[in-house]
C-alpha cells in the first residue's frame, strides 16, 4: 500500500544524485506507506526517504526537484506527473497534520482576509485586480513570464539560440528601448511580429530580423512593444484572463492557476496585435534617433495605413543613428542558424 488509498502501487523513473557534485544515475521511485524507495534499474535499494522529511526545491517548474531534508544535498528530479502529484499531496497531508503555534491568530486573520475578499468579489473587483497587480513583485512577474514562455514554447517550438546573435541583440534591444532589464526571445513561428510578456520579455518573430536589410525595422518593433508595456501592465491583461479566481490565487499564494497560464499563451498567440498611440510612438523614435519610415513600411509595404508614420516622421533615414555596426548586424542575422 502507498501512503495515499488512491494508489494501490506508484512508481516512477527519476534522476538521482547521491551528494552535490556527484553524477546523476537513472533509478525507479516507488512510493510506500511511510518511505520513498529509490532504486536502481536492476530493482536494487539505493535508499529511503522519509515522506515527512522531503521537501519541494522548485516549486511549480518541470522537471520538479526534491530533497530528503533542509540539509540534505541529495537530489531527485522527476518528470513522472503523477508521482509528482503523489508527493504533493503527502506533503500537503503531513503539512495539515503539524502543529500550528498561534492557529486562532491565524483563524482571526485569515477571517479579516476573506471578508476583505468577499467585499472585493461584490463591491470592487476591478480594485482587487488592480492591488494585485500593484503588489506582485518582480521574481513573481519574471517566474510568471517563463511559465507562459515555456508553455507558448510547446507550440511554437524552442526559442533561436545563436549565442553571438542574442548578445547581440540584448545590447540592440537594450540600447534602443531604455530597458536594461529587457530580455528578447526569438521564436520561429507562432508570434505573427511582436508580444511581450510579464518580467520584461519580448517574443519576436524571426522574420522581423532576417527578411529586412538592416536593423531600423527591428528597433521599430521593439519601441512599439515597449510603449505597449508601458501604456498596460502586462499582469492586467493575463488576470483579466484567469478571472476572479485566478486574481485571488495570485494574490494569496503568489501562484497563478497552471490551466489559466495554458489557456493565455495560446490566446496569446491568436489575439491581433493592440494598437498604439501614434504621437508617443513618434516622440520614442525622436528620443532615440531612429528613423520610424522604414518601421512604417513594414507594417504596410504601400504606406497607405501608416501614412502619419511616414509623414511625421522626427529623424530622417539619412540622419538616423547607426544602430549596429555591419558585422554585428550578420551576426544577428545568424540568430536562429547559428
Amino acid at each position: 500500500m502507498t501512503a495515499l488509498t488512491k494508489y494501490d502501487r506508484l512508481e516512477a523513473t527519476a534522476l538521482w544524485r547521491p551528494e552535490e557534485g556527484a553524477q546523476r544515475v537513472d533509478v525507479l521511485l516507488s512510493l510506500g506507506d511511510a518511505t520513498l524507495t529509490i532504486s536502481d534499474m536492476r530493482e536494487n535499494v539505493l535508499n529511503h526517504w522519509s515522506l515527512p522529511a522531503i521537501q519541494r526545491v522548485n516549486p511549480g517548474e518541470r522537471p520538479a526537484i526534491f530533497r530528503p531534508g533542509d540539509d540534505a544535498t541529495e537530489e531527485l528530479e522527476t518528470e513522472d506527473d503523477e508521482m509528482i502529484r503523489a508527493l504533493e499531496k503527502v506533503r500537503k497531508l503531513i503539512e495539515r497534520r503539524r502543529p500550528h503555534p498561534g492557529r486562532l491568530r491565524h483563524w482571526v486573520t485569515a477571517g479579516v482576509l476573506v471578508s476583505l475578499l468577499l467585499l472585493a468579489v461584490f463591491w470592487l473587483p476591478g480594485a482587487l485586480r488592480s492591488y494585485t497587480v500593484s503588489v506582485v513583485p518582480e521574481p513573481t512577474r519574471a517566474a510568471i513570464g517563463q511559465q507562459i514562455l515555456t508553455r507558448i514554447g510547446r507550440i511554437t517550438g524552442q526559442e533561436c539560440r545563436g549565442r553571438e546573435g542574442r548578445a547581440v541583440l540584448t545590447r540592440l534591444a537594450r540600447n534602443t528601448t531604455g530597458n536594461p532589464n529587457l530580455r528578447v526571445v526569438v521564436l520561429s513561428s507562432g508570434v505573427q511580429s511582436s508580444k511581450h510578456l510579464p518580467g520584461n520579455i519580448t517574443l519576436l518573430n524571426r522574420a522581423l530580423i532576417e527578411d529586412f536589410e538592416h536593423p531600423d525595422v527591428l528597433a521599430g518593433f521593439l519601441l512599439a512593444e515597449e510603449l505597449r508595456r508601458d501604456s498596460t501592465d502586462p499582469i492586467i491583461p493575463l488576470l483579466n484572463h484567469a478571472g476572479l479566481r485566478g486574481t485571488v490565487q495570485l494574490l494569496t499564494t503568489g501562484y497563478l492557476p497552471e490551466a489559466a497560464i495554458d489557456e493565455y499563451a495560446e490566446d496569446l498567440l491568436t489575439t491581433p496585435q493592440s494598437e498604439v498611440s501614434t504621437t508617443a510612438l513618434l516622440e520614442r523614435f525622436k528620443a532615440q534617433g531612429i528613423s520610424a519610415t522604414p518601421y512604417a513600411y513594414a507594417l504596410d509595404l504601400t504606406g497607405e495605413t501608416t501614412l502619419d508614420l511616414i509623414e511625421a516622421d522626427p529623424v530622417p533615414e539619412a540622419l538616423a543613428n547607426p544602430l549596429l555596426s555591419d558585422d554585428d548586424w550578420v551576426r544577428l542575422q545568424g540568430v536562429c542558424g547559428e
